[in-house]
């Protein structure tokens, strides 16, 4: 049994960032009804190639993003703009104890699935909006996208190659980075507030910003304006504070070398050959490093050329050096560690066969996450839920059907 097992939650959102905040929930054992669009579903249902293959190998209609952030949930197919959908939701959030959501600010209130409408019926329901910009200020009726929030929150313009090098400009981060951290702040949110409604039976409002979360999630960065009033700028792999502390490369690939104190960097330029640069005064301590990285770089670079990365790393951890290889994802999945940590689990679906995911990293010792159900095709549970749960006959659920309410 996982520690949320008498949790259950209404996942309202679609995307990201909602539906990881209830995947995290999910795995830890909460029951999780997914609410979808008949005939269309989460829009990350469509989003693809790539999509997942059966056991003989031809593509299935389960795309990789939509399987990456909905397993352990049921899938029902509700349409909400209906006044028997309303009501169909209603009824499950009488019984919940979250209800999750990321529609624009406003949207869910004219059909009286808000927070205000909904506490009503449940007192101590826990009711979590998720959206780009948050409740309140100029922005709040803005849609919010991952891409943009990125560029808002400052994070591209400290990500990409540094500012001196010819043709540079931001990036953005491979992964959704403001959809996942707001999933992940959103579970932690609404963690809290069950504790809290378990101490006071009390509910509440959660208001998640992607935004909000992008800045929050600088850090560092952050923090280093707001003491310093100085604007951060792109240092592309490279430390603005630590030398040597970035990508390099070697005869065969790159490699990254985190030195972070003089005596590593002695073993680093000793393992390569030239023990003198450890003495020379322009590079002798971290500040005089960083002085001259200029000058440094170069010469570091002209010796990691020599080796390839396997001779480097093998020689740089024999050395206690911090070092490490660029991984490609076939090279990810075939790590010995990650081999180890069974970090790729493999659980039945009704389509696919066999299905691929990634395990959660949360590893708890007494309520371990488990994966109880792979992630669910279109509408999958609408029957045993609004039979089980809401007690609908046969004839009722054929009559929804028939409207297009389900």
């Amino acid at each position: 049994m996982g520690a949320l097992s008498h949790i259950r939650v209404l996942d309202l959102s679609r995307v990201l960032a909602g539906p990881w905040c209830a995947q995290n929930l999910a795995d830890l054992g909460a029951d999780v009804i997914k609410v979808e669009r008949p005939g269309a579903g989460d829009d990350t249902r469509h989003w693809g190639p790539p999509f997942a293959k059966d056991e003989k190998g031809n593509e299935t209609a389960e795309t990789a993003y939509f399987i990456c952030i909905n397993r352990n949930k049921r899938s029902i197919t509700v349409d909400i703009s209906q006044p028997e959908g309303q009501e169909i939701i209603r009824q499950l959030a009488a019984q919940s104890d979250v209800i999750i959501e990321n529609y624009k600010v406003g949207d869910l209130a004219k059909y009286g699935l808000d927070y205000e409408s909904l506490k009503k019926i449940k007192s101590d329901l826990i009711y979590c909006s998720i959206t780009g910009f948050g409740q309140n200020g100029p922005y709040a009726h803005r849609p919010g996208y991952d891409f943009i929030i990125q560029g808002m929150g400052g994070f591209m313009s400290v990500t990409g190659e540094a500012e001196d090098v010819e043709g540079a400009s931001p990036q953005k981060s491979g992964v959704a980075i403001a959809d996942i951290f707001t999933g992940m702040y959103a579970s932690t949110a609404i963690l809290a507030a069950v504790i809290h409604r378990d101490h006071t039976g009390e509910g509440q409002y959660i208001d998640m910003s992607l935004l909000d979360t992008q800045i929050a999630v600088m850090a560092n960065v952050s923090s280093a304006y707001l003491c310093s009033g100085e604007i951060p700028r792109r240092w592309g792999n490279a430390s603005p504070i630590i030398v040597p502390y970035q990508t390099f490369p070697t005869s065969d690939g790159w490699m990254i070398v985190a030195s972070g104190n003089d005596s590593q960097f002695r073993h680093f330029v000793t393992a390569g050959g030239e023990p003198q640069l450890a003495d020379d005064p322009l590079f002798l301590t971290n500040p005089d490093r960083v002085k001259h990285r200029k000058q440094l770089v170069p010469l570091l670079e002209a010796m990691t050329r020599k080796k390839s990365k396997g001779e480097w790393i093998a020689l740089l951890e024999h050395a206690n050096v911090p070092c490490g290889p660029i991984n490609n994802f076939k090279e990810v999945f075939e790590n010995e560690q990650v081999i180890a940590r069974q970090v790729q689990i493999n659980v039945p679906h009704p389509t696919v066969g066999t299905m691929k995911l990634v395990a959660s990293p949360m590893r708890l010792s007494k309520t371990p996450t488990e994966v109880r159900m792979a992630p669910p095709t279109l509408g999958q549970h609408t029957t045993q839920v609004l039979q089980e749960d809401l007690h609908f006959d046969t004839q009722k659920i054929a009559k929804l059907q028939e409207k297009g309410v389900i």
